[in-house]
């Protein structure tokens, strides 16, 4: 079993930065790659960005390339998301995410079979 617990969320301008973090436990974390997904108000969830477990390989959705940067931290099980320039349409309940040991870089929800609670960004105009 693994717990996910997120955090970093909160209320921001447009062209601001926040810094989620998501703090991981019950098997060993170093083990297998994570990601990060968003789902905003009458929409489906949807990617952000995924990180192999190694933290050596990354994956974007288009929109926050350049803009976001997920990364990992092995020693204190915990995998974060930079986001800068933050836009409007930003705005979404962020959800970090593990799929079982075995499964690399994944944009799918459906390989992923652990979630956080989520945490609120608010990007105001």
């Amino acid at each position: 079993q693994v717990q996910l617990v997120e955090s970093g969320g909160g209320l921001v301008q447009a062209g601001g930065s926040l810094r989620l973090s998501c703090a991981a436990s019950g098997r060993t974390f170093s083990n297998y790659a994570m990601g990060w997904f968003r789902q905003a108000p009458g929409k489906e969830r949807e990617f952000v960005a995924a990180i192999s477990w190694s933290g050596g390989n990354t994956v974007y959705e288009d929109s926050v390339k350049g803009r976001f940067t997920i990364s990992r931290d092995n020693a204190k099980n915990t995998v974060y998301l930079q986001m800068n320039s933050l836009k409007p349409e930003d705005t979404a309940v962020y959800y970090c995410a593990a799929p079982p040991v075995g499964i690399g870089l994944s944009s799918y929800a459906y390989e992923y079979d652990y979630w956080g609670q989520g945490t609120q960004v608010t990007v105001s105009s």
